[in-house]
């Protein structure tokens, strides 16, 4: 029988005294902070496009005479929205039936949640209103890049939400207007249905369903993603194409039971001027202002051009190959935007949250190289603070 070898021991090394002890990797606040770190390029960017465009609007008000603050927190459609904080929807208007209230035509959930904010913290609902833009903003901004980073890697994301902060019209995402907690919901709906997360993605259409009349293009692109992936993931995404258009749907029923028709909230945009004639009120302004008008106004024109470069991007991102519920998101919010026959001058404000639209060129910017690229941001940022101070300092209607 082999003899045991018998083996030297070595003596256990002294341990370190009890400290506090380091998060584990897989703790929400590791994940946190790491994703901060991964987004931290893309929302200082960004910050850094909109401070700049602040920084124009402040030097043109103090030309002027006028404040700031005012001109973001209670301009046009901001005293709508913090009317209906204040009051809720009430009855402008003596026939409810042939002219329906105007306020109801505003989605419910921005001025619910500055309520909501106002009822526990100080200061006016206006202040609320405008500093829960600003954070939107910034959630919006995280979105943008999170699905750029997604499709085309981190460079690409960065890009994207820089170039989001940078569109002719980005002044309005640091305004009491509702763009910048649309695009939050809608980047974040659409990122969700990329990583297959189809409770999140339900929850957030129907948070989009009640922002904007628009939230029917997040419904649309979260249901069909849903119904494609139900044969490969199950009952799941089946479950979130069936809810994403809750929210739309139950503030527009909600309308038509306050009107007392069934064809209320449309009554009501009707008011407003709304109706949707298939784009040839597009048609003929496009026209007017780009080819006819001897005396083109600035403003209009810009909104021209934002909607014919718009309607060329879709078709890049189709030859892109974008995944398609980005694809549907764009489509049908163009569809929506360019087939209106109301009001034109907002209509780049409607497409802001189209930030699909950027994604060729913030992919083509990521290729270039690194001066290429600062020119090209440079110029948009300096172009940007400058339409954005012009929109609401010269331009005498709404955004």
């Amino acid at each position: 029988m082999p003899s045991q070898l018998t083996r030297r021991r070595t003596p256990p090394l002294p341990t370190a005294p009890p400290s506090s002890p380091a998060p584990p990797p897989g703790s929400p606040g590791d994940i946190v902070a790491r994703a901060l770190r991964h987004t931290a390029p893309a929302l200082l960017g960004y910050l850094a496009v909109r401070l700049l465009g602040l920084l124009v609007l402040a030097h043109w008000t103090h030309l002027r005479g006028h404040g700031v603050w005012p001109v973001l927190a209670t301009s046009w459609d901001s005293n709508w929205y913090l009317g209906i904080a204040d009051h809720g929807y009430t009855h402008e208007y003596r026939d409810r039936l042939t002219d329906p209230p105007r306020s109801l035509a505003f989605f419910p959930l921005y001025p619910a949640l500055v309520k909501a904010v106002a009822a526990v913290t100080p200061g006016s609902r206006a202040s609320v209103g405008l500093v829960l833009a600003v954070l939107c903003s910034f959630a919006a901004a995280w979105g943008v890049f999170a699905v750029g980073d997604r499709l085309r890697g981190r460079r690409t994301g960065t890009l994207l939400a820089v170039l989001w902060g940078a569109t002719p019209v980005a002044l309005v995402q640091w305004m009491g207007y509702t763009e910048s907690l649309f695009t939050a919901l809608a980047a974040w709906a659409l990122y969700a249905v990329l990583t297959g997360r189809w409770a999140w993605a339900a929850g957030l259409a129907i948070g989009a369903g009640l922002t904007r009349p628009t939230g029917i293009a997040v419904a649309a692109a979260v249901s069909v993603a849903g119904l494609l992936a139900a044969r490969r993931q199950g009952r799941a995404p089946v479950l979130a194409a069936l809810a994403a258009p809750l929210g739309w749907l139950a503030y527009v029923g909600w309308v038509g039971l306050r009107v007392g028709r069934w064809d209320g909230y449309f009554a009501v945009q009707r008011v407003w001027g709304n109706v949707w004639d298939g784009g040839t009120v597009t048609r003929t302004r496009l026209l007017q202002h780009l080819v006819r008008s001897p005396d083109p106004q600035l403003f209009l024109v810009v909104v021209s051009v934002v909607l014919v470069l718009s309607a060329g991007l879709y078709l890049l991102c189709l030859t892109d190959r974008q995944p398609l519920p980005l694809l549907v998101f764009t489509g049908v919010l163009l569809l929506v935007v360019l087939g209106s026959g109301g009001v034109y001058f907002p209509r780049a404000r409607f497409l802001l949250p189209a930030f699909p639209l950027l994604l060729p060129l913030a992919t083509s910017l990521a290729r270039t190289r690194i001066p290429t690229a600062a020119v090209v941001l440079c110029g948009t940022a300096l172009s940007s603070a400058w339409l954005g101070a012009y929109m609401l300092l010269v331009w005498q209607g709404p955004p």
